[in-house]
């Protein structure tokens, strides 16, 4: 068992602009604030400045919108233009209940408005996407810093809200290193009780302990977990994160 947990954010990291190096930018804002990234540690990066850094933004004055979105948009007194762009995100609408669009992105992923967010865009009548390849770009984080000597698990979150339950956390999108999960399924506990579906998804667990020191205000877009020992796993994908819709309740 672990006897405690070091979680910290980074700041210092500036404004991301398109084709940035994230590893480079995460170890040197780390130095410079003296917590110095080290082999073991967890880096969790706020997808926004991936999405940056990948160019995953859109200017709105782009976007033609088409009827059905103009429709709904004036309904529901929302921008036609990211409406517009929600649909081009979205494999499929899950649910449509007044002003809430619920959809299916292309990764898999179940959420509002398929992920597409306005806030801290870095301009005026900007929209930021979701990574296309959230796993791919923890891949390469991870690999600067692999060529840096630091053997770090990364995690690529996002701010989700979630059945059942009022509120929204942080959760993983993109994982690059270690196990999402851990399975307790086939173990024993203390009293000879089997765990039959027992699995802890760590990735998440760390995405949004990493958020309390982030913030959506601060400008703090790193943290780093020290001190979880994580389950190596160089194949790591966000995949088995996602819930078969054949097994899904709520689809």
């Amino acid at each position: 068992m672990m006897s405690g947990l070091q979680i910290f954010g980074i700041a210092g990291v500036g404004e991301v602009e398109p084709g940035d190096d994230l590893a480079a930018i995460s170890a040197r804002a780390a130095a410079d604030a003296g917590t110095p990234l080290q082999s073991g540690d967890v880096l969790v990066v706020t997808s926004k400045i991936v999405s940056k850094a990948e160019s995953r933004t859109v200017q709105l004055d782009d976007i033609v919108a088409s009827p059905f979105a103009i429709a709904w948009s004036i309904q529901y007194d929302k921008d036609p233009a990211v409406i517009e762009i929600v649909l081009r995100e979205a494999k499929r609408i899950v649910r449509q209940i007044g002003p809430i669009l619920i959809t299916e992105t292309h990764h898999g992923f179940v959420c509002a408005n398929s992920g597409v967010d306005q806030s801290s865009s870095g301009a005026h009548g900007r929209a930021v996407l979701l990574p296309l390849d959230s796993d791919a770009s923890a891949r390469r984080i991870r690999a600067g810093l692999l060529v840096s000597g630091l053997d770090i698990a990364v995690i690529i979150s996002d701010t989700f809200g979630r059945a059942w339950r009022e509120g929204q956390t942080d959760i993983a999108i993109g994982i690059a290193g270690m196990n999402p999960i851990l399975s307790y399924i086939g173990q024993v506990d203390p009293h000879g009780h089997e765990f039959k579906v027992q699995a802890l998804c760590v990735a998440d667990e760390l995405a949004g302990a990493a958020e309390l020191v982030k913030g959506n205000l601060s400008r703090v877009p790193l943290a780093v977990i020290r001190g979880h020992r994580w389950e190596p796993d160089d194949t790591a994908t966000i995949a088995p994160v996602l819930r078969d819709q054949s097994r899904d309740l709520f689809r």
